[in-house]
């Protein structure tokens, strides 16, 4: 869910109440399914992040970018981002039920997106999704901010993206193709040898390097839908202890690296929404004071 805070000190003062018991809130609809493994994240925009919480400010938190290329990767309007996730569905609308009563006349809700997993853990294109993603250590040290900004050490940015697949297209495009495309084999979801990646497949586009080093990302994209409207399409949820990282890739995707050599994804699928946020820890949101000025 992305939501937008109103305009008034009353509705402040609630956004706060809810960062100071989301912990609590969390306990208290988890324990009903102690193995659903429900979780939330709670991330807030650059606009309303000094209206809320004053100073000191996570050092790289800004508005997210629109980015113009052969297509257009747009920034939409969001204060809130609240990404729920449990081993079922009933949990996840528990919780989101029990939040937003809390913040009920403080905020406007911009999107709402219902994500599910999908057969083999593959995107409705078909491809498997996050194979590269980095676990334990490597995932950590890919999405914590560490002691480049102490003062929010252990928290995280993150950048969403809601895409809408033309599947009819899409499905019509012969397998080879879809490969090239997104620079891996289909049904083995093993990656294509470097030697015969295009120059704009998906993963040589979004794999990007400093000093030598693979800067990595955490990906915790969903497939989505709705049968009846013909809508479909994925979620992009991109966890980074730095956002430049993630911004990096989206100018290699719309852009092209070199420019020209852009994402052609993108000629299947269009993105509608897009918002950067900071995560802080759950000890910042369980200090919150509700009053504060």
């Amino acid at each position: 869910m992305v939501l937008t805070v109103n305009p008034k000190p009353e509705a402040l003062q609630t956004v706060r109440g809810v960062c100071a018991d989301l912990s609590s809130l969390l306990r208290g609809v988890g324990f009903r399914n102690l193995n659903g493994q429900l979780s939330c994240v709670m991330g807030f925009g650059s606009d309303i992040w000094d209206k809320l919480f004053g100073s000191p400010r996570p050092r790289d938190l800004h508005p997210f970018q629109e980015i113009r290329g052969v297509y257009t990767a747009v920034s939409t309007p969001g204060d809130i981002l609240l990404h729920i996730r449990a081993a079922s569905m009933d949990l996840c609308f528990e919780l989101a039920t029990h939040i937003m009563s809390r913040l009920a006349g403080a905020v406007a809700t911009v999107d709402e997106v219902h994500g599910f997993k999908f057969f083999d853990d593959r995107d409705l294109i078909g491809f498997v999704d996050g194979t590269e993603n980095p676990v334990g250590q490597a995932a950590e040290a890919a999405t914590l901010v560490g002691d480049e900004d102490t003062a929010f050490a252990g928290g995280s940015y993150v950048i969403v993206q809601k895409y809408l697949h033309d599947l009819a297209r899409w499905n019509k495009v012969p397998i080879e193709e879809q490969e090239n495309i997104i620079g891996r084999h289909k049904l083995s979801d093993i990656e294509q040898p470097d030697s015969a990646k295009k120059p704009y497949a998906h993963n040589v586009l979004t794999s990007i390097e400093e000093n030598g080093e693979q800067l990595q990302i955490v990906r915790d994209n969903m497939p989505f839908g709705e049968v009846g409207k013909g809508e479909f399409g994925t979620y992009f949820i991109g966890y980074a202890r730095s956002p430049a990282r993630i911004e990096t890739m989206l100018k290699n995707m719309f852009i092209g690296n070199p420019p020209g050599t852009y994402d052609r994804l993108l000629d299947f699928s269009r993105v509608v929404t897009g918002g950067l946020f900071f995560v802080p820890t759950a000890t910042f949101l369980d200090d919150v004071d509700p009053d504060a000025p």
